[in-house]
């Protein structure tokens, strides 16, 4: 690796001499400008001003433009001369959790490297130091023409700084947030925490960038003269009005696929237990009355009685069906016999009813006395 920046890490009295080197790179494809009509490569070159020429990088230094336009030089002695301790040094102001920090402040990354066999020994033990504590360095160094914040933390056995956007760099978020209030209801964040579950974690070692492939497979293709297979077209997304619960619920359904588990949410919804219907008894004779889900019980249990009060029955209703008819034909002949006849039949009648009802009684006991045995 090669330093971008020489110095010294200052920790109270303790100086420890370091390289600073870049602990990032950069794989993104870069492009050229061409011109379309030919091809030709568009160059970008600098030229002076007043002298209307090209001019090498040798011989560009800085300048400040003044509000009146007016441009003051500015050289590298000037900014090397400026009374600040961390023109050179990495200057340690506090220690701190590693929480304290927010990520949006952090910037670039670096390396710090111990500079020669002395820094050995102060390295480690500030590293060491790090680790124990479990805390993180806030430090404040100049690089590129001007003062930064940075923050060391120790990766593996080397002690890394990020770069870290001073407080006031930091918008606030509050213009970011959503303008409507929007209530989220707890089914959803049910789903939402078992979409999070199912995804789980990942190894980042197995994370790649799959356009810059893509793109360097292109060229390649490109290069070799053969056409370029064209990528389907992909619906828009943009705008469009979704059911939030159906698309967590695909979603898990998805992941948990893409994942290989056989059970789908709704194979791993819980059933709920079906409780059997209680058998309906049957119902008690309610004023000396048998209902019709009775009569088949003392079938079983008092069949002879039911059959000789059922019998009885039907030798009193012929006998009053008789009774009548013979009633009806003495009435065609003479009205005082009628009446007579009537009154005479009518309390034969009525003695076979209460004779036919006397009867009826004990049976109805002993179809009782037989059914609660």
């Amino acid at each position: 690796m090669r330093s971008i920046w020489n110095g010294a890490i200052s920790f109270g009295l303790v100086s420890i001499p370091i390289k600073l080197v870049n602990a990032t790179e950069s794989h993104s494809i870069s492009f050229r400008q061409i011109h379309l009509e030919d091809g030709g490569r568009i160059r970008y070159r600098k030229f002076c001003e007043l002298e209307e020429k090209e001019v090498a990088s040798a011989e560009i230094g800085k300048g400040y433009e003044a509000a009146d336009g007016a441009i003051i030089p500015i050289t590298e002695e000037d900014l090397a001369s400026l009374p600040i301790p961390t023109a050179r040094t990495i200057e340690i102001v506090a220690f701190v959790p590693g929480d304290r920090i927010d990520p949006l402040q952090m910037d670039a990354a670096y390396y710090l490297s111990a500079n020669g066999v002395p820094a050995a020994k102060p390295y480690t033990l500030l590293r060491e130091a790090l680790k124990r504590n479990k805390k993180v360095a806030i430090a404040k160094f100049a690089l590129r023409g001007r003062e930064r914040l940075g923050m060391l933390r120790v990766v593996d056995d080397v002690i890394a700084m990020h770069g870290l956007l001073w407080p006031d760099e930091v918008r606030a978020p509050e213009e970011a947030a959503p303008e409507t209030e929007v209530t989220v209801r707890e089914a959803e964040l049910d789903l939402a925490d078992a979409l999070m579950d199912t995804l789980g974690e990942v190894d980042m070692e197995s994370l790649h960038d799959d356009y810059r492939s893509a793109v360097e497979e292109m060229i390649e293709v490109k290069a070799s003269g053969e056409g370029v297979v064209q990528a389907p077209a992909t619906p828009e997304g943009g705008g469009k009005v979704i059911d939030l619960m159906a698309a967590l619920k695909s979603s898990v359904k998805a992941a948990k696929e893409a994942r290989g588990d056989a059970a789908a949410p709704e194979q791993e919804a819980k059933v709920s237990p079906v409780t059997p219907l209680k058998s309906r008894t049957a119902p008690k004779e309610v004023g000396g009355k048998k209902s019709t889900s009775t009569k088949a019980k003392p079938a079983a249990s008092g069949s002879g009685t039911a059959r000789k009060t059922t019998a009885k029955k039907s030798a009193a209703s012929s006998k009053t069906t008789a009774a009548e008819k013979a009633s009806t034909s003495r009435a065609s002949t003479s009205k005082a016999g009628t009446s007579k006849a009537s009154g005479s039949k009518a309390s034969a009648s009525k003695a076979t009813a209460k004779k036919a009802t006397a009867k009826k009684a004990p049976a109805k006991k002993t179809a009782s006395r037989r059914r609660a045995s």
